[in-house]
């Protein structure tokens, strides 16, 4: 049996003829210790679909099944702990409190876990420690360059031992050899077992994935373990659509005023 099991899932918000359809009736599964990366155009419902299998946004309709448990049948108090038991998050924007240490930033989603203050710091240095940090432990967010704050957010992600980490543009932020080195810190923890789900505009990003599902205007489009020939599929057809949006009609609009 998969590990994720999303069944028809729907997000709409309006209602009546007003309703707009960020997310309509997707299925799909996905195996533990997957790389999947969801591409499409903003505004094509990634983040909505992202943000839905974080037992963070309620789908109007359909189920989302996480080993063998129905995230939306739960409790609030219960989708909380789902989300501190199984979840990893990973954001575009970073998200460190400017005030507290690295190593404080990381300790915050620990704050509610049940342990003592020297086990929960232990956890937070080998988290620093995995991501290449834990000399600057001590240093505040603007001390650190944008690479080492993505760092640390990943680090932060990391630090309850998820099984499941989505990452919503991990990369966007960051310049290309900054992304290179991110992308190879998460294909590191996908090859130690993690599952991850990650959000890109980026093909480079995306050929680190095992597996391409592409959506547009909320429907999935195209679910693909050939990444590789779908990537290829995908940047002809976005080069052909650029190459007519910038093709310069100015040498056919002369020849109408010669002769």
């Amino acid at each position: 049996m998969s590990y994720i099991i999303a069944e028809n899932l729907a997000k709409k918000y309006g209602s009546g003829d007003a309703a707009i359809s960020a997310v309509d009736n997707m299925s799909f599964q996905i195996e533990e210790g997957e790389f999947i990366a969801i591409m499409g155009e903003s505004g094509a419902g990634k983040s909505t679909l992202l943000g839905m299998m974080g037992a963070m946004n309620a789908p109007t309709s359909g189920r989302l099944v996480v080993d063998d448990i129905d995230i939306y049948s739960l409790g609030q108090e219960q989708r909380a702990d789902f989300r501190r038991e199984f979840l990893g998050f990973i954001f575009q924007s970073f998200h460190l409190v400017p005030y507290l240490t690295v190593l404080e930033n990381v300790l915050l989603p620990l704050a509610v876990v049940k342990a003592g203050k020297k086990k929960k710091r232990a956890m937070a240095e080998n988290a620093l420690a995995q991501v290449g940090l834990l000399k600057k432990s001590r240093r505040l967010p603007n001390q650190i360059s944008g690479g080492e704050k993505e760092r640390v957010a990943i680090a932060r992600s990391i630090v309850n031992e998820p099984p499941v980490l989505l990452a919503d543009e991990p990369t966007g932020n960051l310049d290309t050899k900054t992304s290179q080195e991110i992308m190879e810190l998460l294909l590191r923890f996908n090859r130690d077992g993690m599952t991850i789900v990650m959000v890109t505009h980026s093909p480079d990003c995306a050929r680190y994935a095992q597996r391409i599902m592409r959506v547009t205007d909320g429907k999935l489009e195209e679910d693909d373990n050939s990444k590789v020939r779908s990537l290829d599929k995908w940047q002809k057809r976005e080069r052909k659509r650029a190459a007519l949006l910038s093709q310069d009609l100015t040498p056919m609009a002369g020849s109408l005023h010669t002769g």
